[in-house]
């Protein structure tokens, strides 16, 4: 395994299953000082303990991303201790309310979807960089999703936020891209996690249906990207939003 990231310091959001479980192990595993946000205790113990039989250096914070101070204490505290953030990768989201209509979808809903899958990303955002200014270097990697672009119908809360990640990537990507900080996304069509488990199998079928590969992607080819993406090899994209559809994605 290459080690592009040797001794570099990072964050992964929603890293105790799923996509950001599979990104902050290849991080370690390439050299990292990976630090895991998640909101579930359980899985966030399981999984740094897997980790760590493994010789990996990755540890867990408990923090809940709609959380502005809960936000702010995580990142300074690494920061304080390493004096260093270079990477920051935001796996955290949910699903919301799936198939129903926009006339049957609940209010509460779609507001805890905004606010986990958007107004975290924004937060998030805002206390890594200036972390990462003290450097002059850095990457901010929000996942967002294939959703945000078409607009899957009967989950207009998912739709919605994803699609506002995309104004989020591209608009700080621009703030500050005469420095070294960059600032982009993956829009992956539907990929085999946990997640998904809670989609309407109706819905799911549906978006299946659009990837012209016909499968479902997996964890590992979402790594593989993001690892690229947070490397100082993708040091002249920013404001991007890269897709990983299996054919899906049309423009």
């Amino acid at each position: 395994m290459i080690t592009r990231f040797l001794n570099q310091i990072a964050i992964v959001t929603g890293g105790a299953r799923g996509i950001g479980k599979g990104i902050a192990e290849r991080l370690a595993k390439e050299g990292a000082i990976v630090y895991i946000f998640d909101i579930r205790a359980k899985e966030l113990k399981k999984t740094v303990a897997k980790f760590k039989s493994q010789k990996l250096t990755i540890k867990g914070q408990i923090i809940d991303i709609t959380k502005e101070k809960q936000i702010k204490k995580g990142i300074q505290k690494i920061t304080k201790k390493h004096q260093r953030l270079d990477i920051m990768v935001n796996c955290a989201g949910i699903v919301g309310g799936t198939g129903n209509k926009i006339v049957d979808y609940i209010t509460k809903t779609f507001e805890k979807t905004i606010a986990i899958n958007l107004t975290g990303a924004f937060l998030l955002t805002k206390y890594c960089i200036p972390s990462m200014l003290k450097n002059n270097y850095g990457r901010i990697i929000h996942l967002t999703s294939i959703g945000g672009k078409d607009g899957n119908p009967n989950m207009v809360g998912y739709a919605a936020s994803k699609a506002g990640l995309f104004g989020l990537i591209k608009g700080v990507g621009k703030e500050y891209a005469a420095t070294g900080i960059t600032v982009n996304g993956i829009a992956p069509a539907v990929i085999a996690t946990d997640l998904n488990e809670n989609t309407d199998p109706k819905v799911l079928q549906y978006m299946i249906d659009k990837i012209p590969m016909k499968r479902l992607g997996t964890v590992k080819e979402v790594a593989a990207l993001c690892c690229w993406i947070a490397s100082e090899e993708a040091s002249f994209n920013t404001g991007f939003v890269f897709d990983l559809s299996g054919g899906r994605a049309t423009y």
